[in-house]
């Protein structure tokens, strides 16, 4: 089994290069499906879940080709399987896009239940509720080999409204509606950025999807897409992560290939703090200086264009480092103070307030002495959090079950060490 050593105390300075977005290309990826002929998809990431993704469809009948370290061409106009139970499925969340494609292009699909990061309830039952609005009729297999299938004889456009905003559904039902008769209209969508790129590389393909980006998404149905060359925008979890990492070390680094929009919601966090945050709008970066003193603040997670839930576990370690008491409200998923006994174990004074679910919130208390410890990564965005906690500690700690982070961070021991870390991998 392979694990993450780490010699921390030293502050992170230097430079960084963000990848392209994971919640972007896992969803584009299979978006594909859609087009009648092949596309090339640029700055895409190299992380576990786009290789599974590319397995996937390779299984499916797809044919993917890599043209360079970040560009790929994909042609899916011979894929006729539509049962997908192929074993990778069941390692990865966003697998449930292939319903949505499969059904918008195919009009059935039967895939195994998607499977990822594993804290709380994620059901996809608002994605099932937009597939029967469109007229699909969908049925939840349990058992062993648990499988959902969704089938449709038309597709016809529908007004959908979301009891609760969800960037998967949101997503899900784009993609299945970009070829269905008539006008979609979702109501309560999610706004995100990757909701946005989605969006902009369906439009490309020759769709025609307004308000993305929105609370209100409209989607006149067109007869065909073709296939196009698209690029992935920058992963703004990935860049808030590095933002975290380098302020909770009292270091100043160059974060570069961004979108500082994206980041509005990150930076205000860290001015807040009293951390210096400079964005170089020309040359599409920003800097993070926290050489002087910095002081805690509250955290409440929302939707977009609220701070986001997966930099919720790398503020935790941020508020550990910071002067004062910090409080972090989760206000998006249930059950996501999993890795806080991780955490503790360094001796980060992280106290779980219970009041009821969505509701429980963290107490910390900044400026303990911090000890080497021996973590276990609990999911993705956790495990980041465990590499921060670990580059603040003058001692050596360890990181196992490191395949949740390298889900979704790429490159990440070399753009650790870009920025002096003493980082690296070895296998037991």
């Amino acid at each position: 089994m392979s694990k993450f050593v780490i010699k921390g105390g030293k502050s992170l300075c230097g430079e960084v290069n963000i990848s392209g977005a994971k919640n972007s290309a896992v969803a584009i990826i299979p978006a594909t499906i859609l087009a009648n002929s092949f596309c090339i998809l640029e700055n895409i990431p190299n992380i576990s879940d786009v290789h599974t993704m590319f397995q996937i469809l390779k299984q499916m009948g797809a044919t993917v080709e890599q043209l360079d370290a970040t560009t790929y061409k994909i042609d899916a106009t011979k894929i006729t399987v539509t049962d997908v139970f192929f074993p990778q499925v069941g390692n990865m969340r966003a697998s449930y896009y292939l319903l949505g494609a499969l059904l918008g292009q195919k009009h059935t699909a039967n895939v195994l239940m998607p499977g990822g990061c594993e804290f709380g309830e994620r059901p996809i039952n608002l994605h099932l509720k937009g597939f029967k609005a469109l007229g699909a009729e969908y049925s939840v297999l349990g058992g062993l080999n648990a499988s959902i299938s969704v089938n449709a004889k038309r597709l016809v456009g529908s007004y959908i409204y979301m009891d609760v905003v969800s960037v998967g559904a949101t997503m899900n039902i784009m993609l299945a509606a970009v070829k269905a008769e008539g006008t979609t209209v979702i109501e309560n969508a999610a706004r995100e950025p990757h909701v946005v790129d989605l969006a902009n590389f369906l439009n490309m393909m020759g769709a025609n999807i307004k308000g993305a980006g929105t609370s209100t998404v409209k989607i006149t149905g067109v007869k065909e897409l073709h296939g196009v060359t698209y690029s992935i925008i920058p992963d703004q979890i990935e860049a808030g992560t590095y933002m975290t990492a380098v302020a909770a070390t009292h270091g100043k680094a160059v974060i570069k290939n961004i979108i500082p929009k994206h980041l509005e919601p990150i930076s205000s966090k860290l001015v807040d703090m009293g951390i210096k945050v400079s964005v170089n709008y020309d040359e599409d970066s920003i800097t993070v200086n926290a050489i002087e003193k910095f002081y805690a603040c509250d955290v409440i997670t929302a939707p977009h264009p609220g701070f986001p839930t997966d930099m919720q576990p790398q503020f935790v370690v941020l508020l550990a480092m910071a002067e004062g008491t910090g409080i972090i409200r989760e206000q998006v998923w249930e059950s996501r103070f999993q890795y806080v006994s991780e955490l503790q174990k360094t001796g980060m004074d992280i106290t779980i307030q219970s009041v009821k679910k969505k509701d429980d919130f963290l107490l910390i208390q900044g400026g303990k002495k911090l000890n080497g410890a021996e973590m276990t990564a609990t999911d993705l965005r956790a495990g980041a959090a465990m590499i921060i906690a670990a580059l603040c500690i003058d001692e050596e700690s360890t990181i196992s079950n490191i395949k949740f982070i390298e889900r979704g961070y790429d490159d990440v021991i070399k753009k650790f060490r870009s920025l002096g870390a003493d980082i690296q991998r070895i296998e037991d």
